[in-house]
């Protein structure tokens, strides 16, 4: 993902946010929040096992327009249901929410709309995960480099659905649906700690030039995937990249299928 997740793997330097208890709780509802503002791969074997968490529930934040499609997003749960152990279910909801008028983002900015958004946290054996669809770009495109998304915390994330959309209207890019599928399937990569972001390697295989990423031609967390330039390359013919055999090793080993 090649610039995306240089974003990401450096957020636990400067995104971990430190506050007293009655920040991370809300006084209303008496949530704790603090146990979803943890740093990228810290809940990765959370994620993966039913050992403390046995469902899973990912609310999905998106600005008019800018919603994924359902053909992404069933593609998107089948690829969790392969890699999670959760008897009682991954639930997955969708809901509409307003601009905030500040793109091209920043980090620090989607942590602020996650604060002021989201309404899901931990809570019981139910673990949950944030992802918000942008109506913008990051910061950090560069000239023929285009952030798809970003896993930023460790139950959060982002995509950048203006982005996503621009890329898919080119001439023989893959489908909307696809980009989709696969940015969203990569970053949650990152949430299960891979490559080396929580989730041990049990084989060397981490790219050392883009880290965070595998180094396996063919294998849905290398570093292309992130970026829009080089997504052509490795989702063809409508086929989404899954992870190589070394990938889901690791997340075996971390307590995932």
């Amino acid at each position: 993902m090649l610039k995306i997740n240089h974003l990401a793997l450096f957020l636990s330097l400067f995104l971990v946010l430190s506050s007293c208890t009655s920040d991370n709780t809300d006084d209303d509802n008496k949530i704790n929040k603090t146990a979803n503002l943890q740093g990228l791969g810290d809940s990765a074997h959370d994620l993966l096992s039913d050992e403390r968490f046995t469902s899973m529930n990912i609310e999905i934040a998106y600005v008019n327009d800018y919603a994924p499609s359902q053909q992404a997003i069933a593609e998107f749960k089948n690829f969790l249901q392969d890699r999670v152990y959760k008897p009682d279910g991954i639930q997955i909801s969708m809901r509409a929410v307003e601009s905030s008028g500040k793109a091209p983002f920043d980090i620090e900015e989607i942590a602020a709309i996650e604060k002021d958004t989201r309404s899901l946290y931990n809570v019981g054996d139910e673990i949950a995960v944030f992802i918000y669809f942008a109506d913008g770009s990051s910061e950090k495109d560069e000239e023929n480099r285009f952030v798809l998304g970003s896993a930023f915390r460790n139950t959060s994330m982002v995509i950048y659905g203006e982005t996503i959309k621009n890329f898919a209207n080119r001439p023989n890019a893959p489908s909307k649906a696809d980009i989709e599928a696969a940015t969203l399937n990569h970053e949650f990569g990152h949430l299960f700690g891979l490559v080396d972001l929580g989730t041990e390697p049990q084989s060397d295989h981490k790219d050392e030039e883009y880290p965070g990423h595998c180094n396996v031609s063919g294998c849905l967390m290398q570093a292309s995937i992130e970026f829009g330039s080089g997504i052509v390359d490795v989702i063809d013919g409508g086929s989404i990249p899954g992870l190589d055999d070394q990938c889901i090793f690791d997340l075996q080993k971390n307590g995932g299928k």
